[in-house]
């Protein structure tokens, strides 16, 4: 009874494999192009970089603070919450608000990626399950027709094949993409982390006033 059931699947063919494939590769698309939108909303504008050698110099607090608020990007927002962290509680609070701070932009930069990740060690895989799918379906074709009729069933089989170069297609972009996009994840989150270090470091540097 198993066996049949098996079977009977298996003769549905590639095709219902390949639009899995189309569905996976829409997606991948969609994560790309929601990760270029907040890129281009989101870019570092530098503000925080000419606001952060300003404050390393002469130490206003309020005015690096004011800067902040009109600059943009993950070291912007990092900077921020540490610099009030800070100003509030001395720079081992700010540590680890800092910390939190870069956990945070680094789940924002790793949305979707998971799914890029799976697509590209995937898609090859279910792409060839869709030929074995398809082969079969040819093999059964032909248990059925005299030999006359093979050359139908060869184009069944060159059909199938079909379904590991979709999957191949599909894969290859997605995992060139992942890796593009971790890549600059880590460069950016590597920069983010380096102004940190260097606003934590201004506070470490100075003296507490009595009382605070």
């Amino acid at each position: 009874m198993l066996q049949d059931r098996v079977f009977a699947f298996a003769l549905l063919g590639a095709e219902w494999v390949m639009w899995l494939l189309v569905g996976m590769s829409v997606l991948c698309v969609a994560v790309v192009g929601a990760r270029l939108v907040r890129w281009l909303g989101d870019r570092d504008d530098g503000k925080a970089d000419t606001a952060l050698s300003r404050f390393a110099r002469d130490g206003d607090a309020e005015g690096f603070g004011k800067a902040l608020e009109v600059a943009r990007g993950p070291a912007a927002r990092v900077l921020a919450s540490g610099l009030d962290a800070a100003e509030e509680r001395g720079p081992e609070s700010a540590e680890e608000v800092v910390a939190a701070a870069l956990g945070a932009e680094r789940q924002k930069l790793d949305t979707g990626l998971a799914l890029l990740a799976t697509t590209g060690s995937n898609a090859p895989f279910i792409g060839l399950f869709g030929t074995v799918l398809g082969i079969i379906r040819a093999f059964h074709d032909l248990s059925l027709t005299d030999a006359s009729a093979a050359g139908s069933v060869m184009a069944g089989i060159s059909e199938a094949l079909v379904s590991t170069a979709v999957g191949l297609a599909v894969a290859i972009p997605a995992v060139v993409t992942y890796n593009v996009l971790q890549r600059q994840n880590k460069a950016i989150l590597a920069r983010v982390e380096n102004r940190a270090r260097l606003l934590l470091s201004r506070y470490k540097g100075a003296p507490r006033a009595a009382g605070a």
